[in-house]
């Protein structure tokens, strides 16, 4: 069955009509960082159905699919329908139509997470420090907290010295541990501005009486100001909280949920809602690495409350989706819930600890098949059979092929294959993820071209003989298009960089038409203090 068809127009009008629908954008990340529709998911053809079913674990959510005019979307609608969605239109014209129609695209990642935060920064103007200010401020041994928002694996690439790596939203539910004064000023940053701007605005809806105050452009503006960064630090463990702190988390959690009106669920109810149908169902288990341990619940997606808010369409692909946030206390849940509301999407916040004997909700398995990986090959037989001309496709990122790669190894993004091959090749050897893999492989066998798997990372490639290159190898962004290039090197020292990706995030709320303006909610912050 061949796929609907939709103008820029008709589609644009059906992702703001508030019902569930996802607009998966299937070019590559690339083409994605340069330019999207507001509302458009990153779905790369090189990842389609492992980003698919993730994203959109629903077999009859509408799907909108948007490419560059270039035939991606036709095969991924063939692809997305053998995984079993039933509900799939594309975009005629792609991109560019979407672009000759006059609606704007939106350079960068994560834009509807940054344009709230812009619009948050804009309505209740939190504090901020600049970094000169909080460079003295250190010098003078000034008294302060100062923490870090981002995960560890961002602090460790890069951070501010003195800066404690504590993500949003356990800053909220552990703040009981780590402030123990109401005076002592609390300092938040991030890479950039809306992990900042977002950690400052919760903790002053949870009405801490703390001056808060957000980094003015995190390390980035840190950097600006001739400040040197720290690399390679190593986050310390989460402070723990003992009864009290605990205590003070669930009496803030109560507070925040009842005056902002988000709706409390219980194990059974978050059970319920996530089976409906005609609802794409998420569950999403914002406790650490050992709460969940101690009580797991399988079938959730494990997140950090803050990174879920910066991020959420790396999680979440369904415009107006329902999701069911599961904590301990309900603290970051309630937290990462008020922001998700704004960003127009259905909360729920389940608090374990309210049934400590009830078990955890039941996550319904998604009725979808992405396709399976093909038989593995041993490496001493790819080896052999490479020996004897069998080409081998290096599947796995740009980034690692340019560090290290095996002899004879040829990389190509999925969307590129076959690529140039011998008269009468019928079996090749593919490297890479089991899921990218996967969908390469039923791609070749369409043209008739048998696949084997060689699933053995490079180090037992090289153990059972496979000579491996290790001489650095550059990629460049016409070759690379599986990575945003977008303001790349921000992080890396590049200050026209890093200035040019600031006036963006600043930028953001002019892009915004009426239409998509009116799509983001307020959060009356003072109110909920």
């Amino acid at each position: 069955m061949k796929p609907a068809r939709v103008t820029a127009e008709a589609a644009r009008r059906r992702l703001l009509a508030g019902g569930e629908i996802a607009l998966l954008d299937v070019r590559e990340a690339a083409a994605f960082g340069d330019g999207h529709p507001l509302f458009a998911i990153p779905c790369p053809y090189g990842r389609l159905e492992l980003s698919a079913v993730a994203l959109v674990p629903r077999r009859d959510c509408p799907l909108l699919l948007v490419d560059d005019d270039d035939g991606v979307a036709e095969r991924a609608a063939r692809r997305l329908a053998a995984c079993g969605y039933t509900d799939i239109t594309l975009v005629i014209g792609g991109v560019p139509a979407w672009k000759a129609t006059g609606y704007g695209l939106f350079a960068g990642v994560n834009v509807p997470s940054k344009t709230l935060g812009e619009l948050l920064e804009h309505a209740h103007h939190p504090r901020t420090i600049d970094a000169p200010t909080l460079a003295q401020w250190q010098r003078e041994g000034r008294a302060h907290l100062f923490f870090d928002a981002r995960p560890p694996a961002e602090y460790a690439k890069m951070r501010i010295g003195g800066a404690r790596c504590v993500p949003n939203g356990e800053l909220a539910h552990r703040l009981a541990t780590v402030a123990t004064d109401d005076e002592t000023p609390i300092v938040i940053t991030c890479a950039g501005r809306t992990r900042g701007i977002v950690g400052a605005l919760g903790l002053r809806a949870l009405g801490v009486r703390n001056p808060v105050y957000a980094l003015e452009n995190g390390t980035q503006g840190w950097a600006l100001a001739g400040l040197p960064l720290d690399r390679g630090a190593r986050a310390d463990p989460l402070p723990t909280l003992d009864a009290a702190a605990t205590a003070a988390s669930r009496a803030r959690a109560a507070r925040l949920i009842d005056a902002s009106g988000l709706t409390r669920t219980d194990v059974a109810g978050a059970s319920a809602l996530l089976a409906e149908p005609g609802r794409t169902p998420f569950l999403f288990d914002l406790r650490n690495v050992q709460e969940r341990a101690d009580r797991p619940a399988p079938g959730a997606v494990p997140v950090l409350a803050g990174q879920l808010i910066q991020a959420t369409d790396q999680y979440v692909g369904v415009r107006n989706a329902r999701l069911v946030l599961m904590d301990d206390t309900g603290l970051r849940a309630g937290l990462a819930g008020l922001f998700l509301r704004a960003l127009g999407y259905e909360v729920h916040v389940l608090a374990l600890d309210d049934e400590p004997g009830a078990g955890v909700p039941v996550v319904p398995a998604p009725q979808l098949m992405p396709p399976a990986p093909p038989p593995m090959v041993d490496p001493r037989v790819a080896w052999a059979r490479a020996g004897d001309g069998f080409p081998l496709f290096d599947l796995r990122s740009s980034s690692e092929w340019e560090e290290r790669r095996l002899v004879c190894a040829r990389w190509s993004m999925r969307v590129d294959l076959p690529g140039p091959l011998p008269p009468g090749t019928s079996r090749v050897l593919l490297q890479g993820e089991a899921g990218v893999v996967a969908g390469a492989a039923r791609d070749l066998a369409e043209i008739g071209i048998t696949a084997e798997w060689l699933a053995a990372d490079l180090d037992t490639c090289a153990a059972a003989g496979w000579p491996v290159e290790a001489m650095r190898r550059p990629l460049g962004r016409d070759k690379a298009r599986d990575r945003v290039w977008f303001v790349h090197d921000r992080h890396d020292g590049n200050a026209e960089a890093s200035r040019r990706y600031l006036a963006w995030e600043t930028g953001l709320i002019a892009q915004l038409d009426a239409e998509e303006r009116a799509t983001f909610g307020t959060i009356p912050i003072d109110a909920l203090a």
